[in-house]
């Protein structure tokens, strides 16, 4: 029992380790971080960028583990769901910009002059998909 127990906590370890420094590296080989300060002119901030993924990481990861219910008022949804869609946009968008994703993909879609209406494209399939989500399975009590 105990060293079936000693074996899934090294597994498990070995586990977060190596998803972890592949997150950390994702980010530090695209410098994704350093990007974000430049497009939002914090340059200033960038350690407060680095603990914050660092510390997201983590958060997240623990909670993951854990069957935890966060019992707050429904009221916290709105601002957690904003900061959540922030993290989630913003990291998109430096992806986008490091990459340079835009000007590859409109010069191949033939686009190139209507960049516009494409990402608006982008920007609105993903809120009617995000709301057809909320609306259809959450509101159905589906996970």
């Amino acid at each position: 029992m105990a060293i079936k127990t000693i074996a899934m906590i090294a597994i498990g370890f070995a586990g977060g380790l190596a998803v972890g420094t592949g997150f950390v590296a994702f980010l530090v080989v695209l410098g994704v971080i350093p990007r974000l300060t430049q497009l939002t002119k914090t340059e200033k901030w960038i350690h407060a960028y680095e603990w914050s993924a660092v510390s997201g990481a983590v958060v997240g990861g623990w909670i993951s583990l854990r069957s935890s219910m966060l019992y707050a008022a429904k009221y916290w949804l709105v601002p957690i769901g904003l900061l959540s869609g922030i993290f989630i946009g913003m990291l998109a968008a430096a992806l986008t910009e490091v990459l340079n994703v835009w000007p590859i993909l409109a010069k191949r879609m033939r686009m190139a002059n209507k960049i516009v209406l494409l990402m608006m494209a982008i920007v609105l399939g993903k809120v009617f998909g995000s709301l057809f989500y909320w609306i259809y399975f959450v509101e159905a009590g589906s996970p």
